[in-house]
Parts: structure tokens; C-alpha cells; sequence
């Protein structure tokens, strides 16, 4: 769109829905990570297990900030 020198709100309407789209599969990916691997983790009985997955989903969150 930008070599085809499109109208620059054209361009950041298409960037908006590509943001929008890859916000649902993130959302999607987090909220099955947290049904099977986390609940898995904790589930497993060991606090090894349950410290590392939620440590793993802090960092994670904290870098999407």
C-alpha cells in the first residue's frame, strides 16, 4: 500500500486490523496455554512445575507491556 502510495489513513485502517487480528490469536494462544499447560502444571503436584509455568506467563506478560 505504501509503494502504491495509498492514502496514509487507508494504510493505518489496514495496520489497525492486522493488530486487531494478531491481539485474538494472542489472546487465543495465552487462554489455551493457561487451560492445558498451566493447569497441567499445577495439577502435576510439583511446585517445581506450577513455579516454573506461572513464572514463564509473569515474564510473558510482562514483556507485552
Amino acid at each position: 500500500m505504501i509503494e502504491g502510495d495509498r492514502y496514509c489513513i487507508d494504510v493505518l485502517t489496514q495496520l489497525l486490523a492486522v493488530k486487531a487480528a494478531l491481539k485474538q490469536v494472542e489472546d487465543e494462544i495465552l487462554k489455551d496455554h493457561i487451560s492445558h499447560c498451566v493447569a497441567n502444571a499445577i495439577l502435576s503436584g510439583t511446585d517445581e512445575a506450577r513455579n516454573e509455568k506461572i513464572d514463564e506467563l509473569l515474564d510473558m506478560l510482562a514483556r507485552s507491556r
